[in-house]
């Protein structure tokens, strides 16, 4: 990244979503972190077989992260439909025919994704057969999540990197355009064409300015929207003059995506590691991820813009909402398991077990 004006603190970021670009083909960092996420979840999940600390059998690794995969795919879009936009279970006239599958409208819940999680979870639990025919690795449903709270802190934080990459979720401003930043805050192209106007404070002059530039970047008669892209790749590509132009036209914010994956990847997985350091009850594990998950996104979408034209819930936002529901659910689950007892299966990465 590229540091702002002294006089205007903050950065600007300069951050392409695309690693490389070969003959119309895109590396993106948004699919790198998916992949990234899935590694370090077959490395983590090896690493607990290894310790004795799940009775999903080692060999049996990839067959979870498989199922992971459909879970946290299927399920992050559907979430995204279901909690955010229903309109998108509808049918259109063109590719890909049904609004579900049309990914580039709206994205991906991190809600729904761990829902699928839970979901491919239970699969888990239910074994698989060997080549005898006979099941192995069956194990109860919660301990198959809880090994999946341990697993997921990752590619939670390697979303939400990659959301910051991308210059998307933005945070809310805490300085306009022009006005001096804290050190930490971020410029963001992006918001030019990401946010609707009435969300964004530029005046009638940074309008006109920012036309005029995005004119100036058009190529033959591309609309001033079309220059503005061009604009940004300059801006990307690390083009002095385009980030100088542009940088005053800029709002400062929060960068809520690092924020989000400091606490959603960082601390949720150093709590529930710290927590499987021994063995634990089924269920324990799972509870402490939904709380400490919870608890950390509730505040963080009082510096996070919800997504334009989706309705909330009064004075909360659906994220806050949804989230106060895992708070809810983690703390009867606890106390459930807890009270219950049984068996230690889940955990105890901390001694090596025979």
């Amino acid at each position: 990244m590229s540091a702002a004006p002294v006089d205007l603190g903050g950065w600007l970021h300069d951050l392409s979503p695309i690693l490389f670009e070969v003959g119309g083909f895109a590396i993106r960092w948004y699919g790198l972190s998916y992949l990234a996420g899935f590694a370090a979840a077959y490395v983590l999940l090896r690493f607990l077989a290894k310790r004795h600390a799940t009775v999903i059998p080692g060999e049996r690794v990839f067959d979870v992260i498989l199922a992971l995969v459909v879970g946290v795919v299927v399920g992050g879009r559907l979430g995204y439909v279901l909690l955010y936009d229903p309109k998108l279970l509808g049918f259109v006239d063109g590719f890909p025919f049904w609004g579900v599958l049309a990914v580039n409208n709206g994205g991906m819940s991190s809600h729904g994704g761990i829902v699928g999680v839970i979901l491919a979870a239970w699969k888990v639990s239910r074994g698989y057969k060997n080549e005898e025919g006979a099941i192995e690795g069956r194990c109860p449903p919660l301990h198959a999540m809880d090994m999946c709270a341990l697993i997921a802190p990752a590619g939670l934080f390697f979303g939400r990197i990659a959301n910051f990459i991308n210059g998307e979720l933005l945070g809310k401003i805490v300085a306009k355009p022009g006005e001096p930043a804290p050190w930490w805050a971020v410029r963001y192209p992006q918001e030019i064409l990401g946010e609707p106007d009435e969300r964004l404070p530029h005046s009638d002059s940074d309008w006109e300015s920012i036309v005029r530039l995005s004119r100036d970047a058009a190529i033959g008669d591309e609309t001033w929207v079309a220059g503005y892209e061009r604009l940004m790749t300059a801006v990307q590509k690390g083009d002095a003059a385009a980030q100088a132009a542009i940088q005053p036209l800029l709002s400062a914010r929060y960068p809520t995506q690092l924020m989000q994956a400091a606490l959603d990847g960082l601390l949720v997985g150093v709590v529930v590691w710290i927590v499987a350091m021994n063995r634990r009850v089924p269920g324990v594990i799972g509870a402490w991820f939904l709380i400490v998950y919870g608890l950390g996104r509730v505040p963080m979408d009082l510096l996070r813009l919800p997504d334009a034209g989706i309705a909330q819930f009064g004075g909360i936002t659906r994220g806050q909402f949804y989230s106060g529901l895992m708070v809810a659910a983690g703390i009867a689950l606890l106390l459930w398991v807890t009270k219950r007892g049984g068996e230690r299966l889940s955990g105890g990465w901390a001694r090596q077990s025979p």
